[in-house]
Parts: structure tokens; sequence; C-alpha cells
């Protein structure tokens, strides 16, 4: 549940923020990012209403950018920052607090 409705809020900010103009073809925003930053696609998942969500980064520098692509092909940056990491953690066993 808590990820569709994380998916609710980044088509959300999608649809926000092609408004103010951070968008562009799907090639061109994974060229800028590649060339420019050296972040490659980490993560991906299919939200609800047929937008892909990914993640790319860089464990170089550890700079990391969340795109949302609309089904028309629009790619969108939704966040970016500094810190990634790339993690692999175990869900906790039923009952067990976290």
């Amino acid at each position: 549940m808590a990820w569709l409705f994380g998916s609710g809020l980044l088509v959300l900010a999608a649809t926000q923020v092609q408004a103010q103009g951070n968008c562009a073809p799907r090639q061109i925003v994974i060229d800028r990012l590649a060339e420019g930053f050296g972040e490659t696609r980490q993560s991906v998942g299919l939200g609800s209403s047929g937008q892909v969500v990914e993640v790319f980064a860089s464990e170089a520098s550890g700079s990391w950018t969340i795109t949302v692509t609309l089904p028309d092909g629009t790619t969108c940056l939704v966040a970016s920052g500094e810190g990634f990491q790339n993690l692999a953690e175990a869900l906790p066993a039923p009952g067990d607090p976290a």
C-alpha cells in the first residue's frame, strides 16, 4: 500500500515538474545523467498509472536522481541528491519491530 501511495506522489511530482520544464525525452535525460554526473540506472519500477520510476546513481560520487517516465515517453526529474548507498536489507522477521 505504501508503494502505491508513494507512486501516486511521484506521478503528482512529475506532473508538477513537467509544468516547470524539468522534463525531456527519455534518451536525452539518460544521456545527461550519464555524461554530466556519471549516473547509471540502479533500480526501476512500474507505477499504477503506467509510469516508469527509476533511480540513477553514481557509486563513484554518490550522486543520485529519481526520474518518472510518463506513458508518452517524457521523462521528468523528480528528486536528486548526494550520499547514494546501494543496500540489500533483509525483511524483518514477522513480529520483529525492526
